[in-house]
């Protein structure tokens, strides 16, 4: 992609991803994101009714009065967001396409993050990991999150997610925010074994992408189909109600198996349709997760 055009997308994605941030999500991801927990601020004198369990005894026996320790939320967090980057995102078909709307997704939760002092760091997958971007703040560190959204360029199409979020817990040594974002599209096994490894030590959620067209498939004679990540060609009879069915049963059967691996897993996800507002959805599992 030319720079100029690259920096045109940029701008109009910061535009509108900061007004999201800023006037829709800034609460809501305080409540949902409340810090690692408490760390130790300062002492003072005990009083009436302070926790006996957090007193200072070191300092209790130097001025020989009970004195207690001071805790205050630990503010600042680590925000992972992982991206698929296998073909299945290069599928839409009204206005936009799955990778579009993970680009926007992406770019909000961003910018949420820095708004609220936070870390945020990317990891790129296909069946390999194809980048990793250290979490870093600042508006510059965003804005490089953004551009490499709009313009990466994956070198292998499948996917494999057990394996990104494998990565995830060795690059990442303390607990982070992590969000998987994905069509969850993934034929590896061993998924629900990294998930449930990798939420003990991290704070997963799952944002799964699908477009409508994906829930069915419309009569339109006899099509040949490719596959966008193993590049293989199949032929249906999308006019026989026998194959659309059996396409139906197909989708029902993976959005069940899906939400069943994440309730299993103990992660919180929503599904998110390309043709529908993403706010709703965002807003709907942070307040899950308050």
């Amino acid at each position: 992609m030319e720079t100029n055009e690259l920096l045109k997308k940029v701008r109009k994605i910061e535009i509108k991803s900061r007004g999201l941030s800023k006037n829709i999500f800034a609460g809501e991801y305080h409540s949902a994101f409340k810090g690692r927990g408490m760390a130790f601020s300062e002492v003072r004198e005990y009083q009436f009714g302070d926790d006996v369990r957090n007193i200072d005894w070191n300092v209790t026996a130097r001025y020989n009065k009970p004195f207690i320790k001071i805790f205050e939320e630990e503010r600042e967090l680590t925000v992972m967001l992982l991206i698929d980057v296998s073909g299945s995102r290069e599928f839409g078909t009204l206005e936009k396409w799955k990778k579009n709307v993970i680009t926007e997704i992406a770019a909000v939760l961003s910018f949420s993050a820095i708004a609220n002092n936070d870390k945020i760091g990317v990891i790129f997958f296909s069946d390999k990991i194809e980048k990793f971007i250290p979490p870093q703040k600042g508006k510059s560190h965003t804005l490089r999150i953004i551009r490499e959204l709009i313009d990466f360029q994956p070198e292998n199409n499948q996917t494999d997610i057990a394996m990104a979020v494998q990565y995830l817990s060795n690059v990442i040594k303390r607990r982070c925010s992590a969000f998987i974002i994905s069509d969850f599209i993934d034929h590896h096994q061993n998924l629900e074994k990294a998930l449930m490894i990798a939420n003990k030590k991290h704070d997963l959620a799952a944002l799964r992408i699908y477009d409508q067209r994906e829930t069915e498939l419309p009569p339109m004679g006899f099509v040949k189909f490719k596959d966008a990540e193993t590049g293989e060609y199949i032929f249906a009879d999308t006019s026989s109600r026998k194959t659309r069915e059996h396409y139906s049963q197909w989708w029902k059967e993976h959005c069940r198996r899906t939400e069943y691996l994440f309730t299993k897993s103990g992660i919180d996800s929503v599904a998110i349709n390309t043709e529908e507002d993403f706010v709703r959805a965002l807003i709907s599992l942070f307040r899950k997760r308050a």
